[in-house]
């Protein structure tokens, strides 16, 4: 049996659009997960802690975002963009300090 002309190529192009997903979507997570984590964990004063941590973000995403595209499979892309969010995200669930607005 022959296989369907242009098969390749939108498997291809889904591939491409959920790393282009992965990306966008992932690495905003992962960027916003890093700013609150490290606005509550650096041992800085608050406002000081809060500038570095976006700092910080923009150079997580960028990162990120690379990674996301060097990566053998958009799987391992997804999986590195959300676990590292995961962690991220309870780190700061355990640090924030309870009873601040």
């Amino acid at each position: 049996m022959k296989p369907t002309p242009g098969a390749g190529l939108a498997h291809y192009r889904w591939t491409v659009a959920s790393r282009v997903a992965a990306a966008t979507l992932g690495g905003y997570a992962l960027a916003s997960a890093t700013a609150a984590c490290l606005a509550v964990w650096l041992p800085l004063a608050r406002a000081d802690a809060v500038v570095t941590a976006m700092l910080l973000a923009f150079v997580v995403y960028a990162i990120g975002v690379t990674w996301v595209f060097a990566t053998r499979t958009a799987w391992r892309a997804w999986a590195g963009m959300l676990l590292p969010t995961a962690v991220l995200g309870a780190l700061f669930w355990l640090g924030r300090p309870v009873g601040v607005a």
